[in-house]
């Protein structure tokens, strides 16, 4: 195997925020450490993508989670890049036609964090409470929970989000836990919010390594760094995700837990103004967690019947 150099360094590609050039610098290093290789013979390359430069509509309204993929895709189908990082929720559940995506790096927290100003609790938020969000997932679990709650758009990074919190725009927000963590906000007054309360988005937590199909160099090195546990538990979600035909204007959640060989996914459907929620889990062995994960949507799905996502019906 040719492996890289600082001369001819592997190129990974990743979006340009803090949280993403993090999470490129950490497979960059995981993969330096593997091959005992300067962490020189790898480029982290910045690709902006349309989800970055467009912040102020919802996602669902400019194209939904291929906004925060489609440009650096581009780039690794066209050779321009070798690797390209993704947060492994922001992807969609097909990648384009020569890209493979079956290289995970461990798993972090993977539950969401309440932000609240003073500290509080999502039970302490008063009747009539504002909450500021971008998911259509969040923002129905919400509404499910407290229908008196306001919900407002909300994007940006961690300090765009704190400072709509201190302009008043809102009295609280979400963000992922992982995302949190790995930026090292621990400043940040949080309060995470356990899965009974509220299931995560699909593979929050998770980073995902993508490559071209017929790049064996590619294969080999990732093949060394890919956690084989966070795999086994993502099959399973985004098996669960591709059936329910899950996007952005789709509130779905979902959480694969693993014991030895035994696998348990929790799933959750919402009408997007969540006024019903459907959820169950099934559990079986790790090894058959893609059938696990279509099991459980075929059985949400059913129980729900025609027109349950309205966005479908108009």
């Amino acid at each position: 195997m040719r492996r890289p150099t600082p001369d001819t360094p592997m190129k990974i590609g990743t979006r340009g925020s803090p949280l993403a050039l993090i999470q490129a610098n950490e497979a960059r290093m995981r993969l330096a450490d593997a091959f005992r290789l300067p962490s020189e013979a790898f480029e982290v390359v910045v690709i902006k993508t349309s989800g970055d430069r467009v912040i102020d509509r919802p996602l669902k309204e400019i194209g939904g989670k291929g906004l925060f993929t489609r440009e650096i895709e581009e780039a690794l189908s066209a050779g321009e890049i070798d690797l390209a990082v993704h947060s492994m929720k922001d992807m969609p559940t097909l990648q384009p036609e020569g890209l493979l995506l079956d290289t995970y790096l461990p798993r972090a927290d993977e539950r969401d964090a309440f932000i609240a100003l003073d500290g509080g609790t999502l039970d302490d938020l008063a009747q009539g409470a504002t909450v500021g969000t971008s998911s259509l997932r969040r923002r129905a679990q919400l509404l499910n929970r407290r229908p008196d709650l306001q919900v407002v758009e909300f994007r940006g990074n961690v300090q765009t989000r704190l400072r709509k919190l201190e302009d008043g725009v809102a009295d609280a927000t979400f963000l992922a836990m992982a995302g949190l963590d790995r930026l090292g906000n621990d400043d940040i007054p949080r309060n995470p919010v356990p899965p009974e309360t509220m299931l995560p988005a699909v593979a929050q937590g998770a980073i995902g390594v993508e490559r071209r199909m017929d790049d064996d160099r590619a294969a080999e090195m990732l093949a060394a760094i890919h956690d084989g546990q966070t795999g086994t538990r993502l099959a399973a979600e985004r098996a669960f995700l591709a059936t329910l035909d899950g996007s952005c204007e789709t509130p779905i959640a979902a959480l694969a837990t693993l014991d030895g060989d035994r696998l348990t996914l929790r799933g959750e459907i919402l009408k997007t103004d969540g006024s019903e929620a459907l959820s169950d889990l099934i559990e079986g062995l790790a090894a058959d967690g893609p059938e696990l994960g279509r099991t459980l949507a075929r059985s949400l799905l059913d129980r729900a019947g025609p027109g349950f996502f309205d966005w479908k019906t108009g």
